[in-house]
């Protein structure tokens, strides 16, 4: 409501309804400018986001630099001592407290931080997957408890990467050699649903998640630009009917992404991210269209190909625009 209060104040001061110099005073009688309380309370996040990354840093440098220098028992005693301290605090300050869900997000990091020096320090010669996998399972209790979006995004990242690391050992599901391509539908899955739970913790009225948005983009960026990129395989890749799959999987995700963003529960950031895939995949298929089926000149084709990304550009940025004046009135 804010923003828009704002946009519309500085259109009318635009249209010269509002002398500029009396600007600053009709946004402050409007609300739009943040209060002392409002700044107090915005200063004081920001210095616990950074304290906490601070925290985090300090002590992974203080081991990497101080390697040689540590014996055993005293690495895992300062380890274990900064996650016994993390604990504390969020047994003191309560995971319904935003200082004890980051007191509990450094603890989850400092999982990881012990796991890593328990690996390094005995080479028990397992694979690095099994370390993101072990610290994912290990830090889901906690993220089921505090019920934190960044410590789920932490714990869905720590997914992401046992997975891509899974398929760097062994190339597949079970021992199965597969290429890049089963890697991103692998990936696209597990994103896609992570979104799909949002969104229906979302709609059954999540007071606790609605005012989190950066989530709900992240999740439909991520989902996003794998099926996008699942479609251009498709497009430039083998005539295998697994690969031609990623061609209507990102159909019906762009069908899905429109009717909910677009209808349901407006987010003009994630109806962009469509717009971006959209102009990608299309530009694929021209492209592919002209210089492998009519064979068309280099230079000619590269121009045609500039103009549509101009153009298909400038229809969604139009369409884009109306959706924010629609949302607005």
């Amino acid at each position: 409501m804010k923003k828009n209060k704002r946009l519309q104040l500085l259109e009318w001061a635009e249209q010269g309804y509002i002398d500029p110099a009396h600007l600053p005073e009709a946004l402050r009688a409007s609300g739009v400018t943040p209060s002392a309380s409002e700044w107090r309370s915005f200063l004081d996040n920001l210095l616990l986001w950074l304290g906490a990354l601070l925290t985090a840093s300090g002590v992974i440098f203080f081991f990497a630099y101080n390697w040689d220098a540590l014996s055993r028992f005293t690495r895992f005693a300062l380890v274990e001592s900064v996650l016994l301290l993390s604990l504390l605090a969020v047994w003191r300050l309560g995971v319904t407290h935003l200082a004890g869900k980051v007191a509990l997000l450094l603890a989850a990091i400092f999982v990881g931080a012990l796991l890593a020096l328990v690996g390094q320090t005995y080479q028990t010669g397992a694979d690095t997957y099994e370390l993101f996998a072990v610290w994912c399972v290990l830090i889901l209790p906690w993220a089921l408890l505090a019920r934190f979006d960044a410590l789920w995004m932490l714990w869905l990242l720590l997914l992401n990467v046992s997975i891509v690391l899974y398929y760097q050992t062994f190339g597949g599901l079970f021992y199965v050699m597969l290429g890049v391509e089963q890697l991103l539908w692998a990936l696209f899955v597990v994103n896609t649903l992570a979104l799909l739970v949002w969104e229906w913790l979302l709609a059954r009225g999540a007071a606790l998640y609605r005012s989190v948005r950066w989530m709900t983009r992240l999740l439909a960026t991520v989902s996003g630009a794998l099926v996008g990129a699942l479609a251009v395989l498709a497009i430039v890749g083998s005539d295998d009917w697994i690969s031609w799959l990623g061609l209507p999987v990102w159909c019906l995700w762009m069908v899905c992404a429109y009717y909910w963003y677009r209808k349901v529960d407006v987010d003009v950031y994630a109806l962009a991210i469509g717009v971006l895939s959209a102009i990608a995949v299309f530009n694929v298929a021209l492209g592919r269209l002209m210089f492998e089926e009519v064979d068309l000149d280099g230079a000619l084709g590269l121009l045609v190909i500039s103009f549509s990304v101009i153009a298909l550009s400038a229809k969604g940025a139009l369409w884009l625009r109306d959706v924010v004046r629609e949302e607005q009135s």
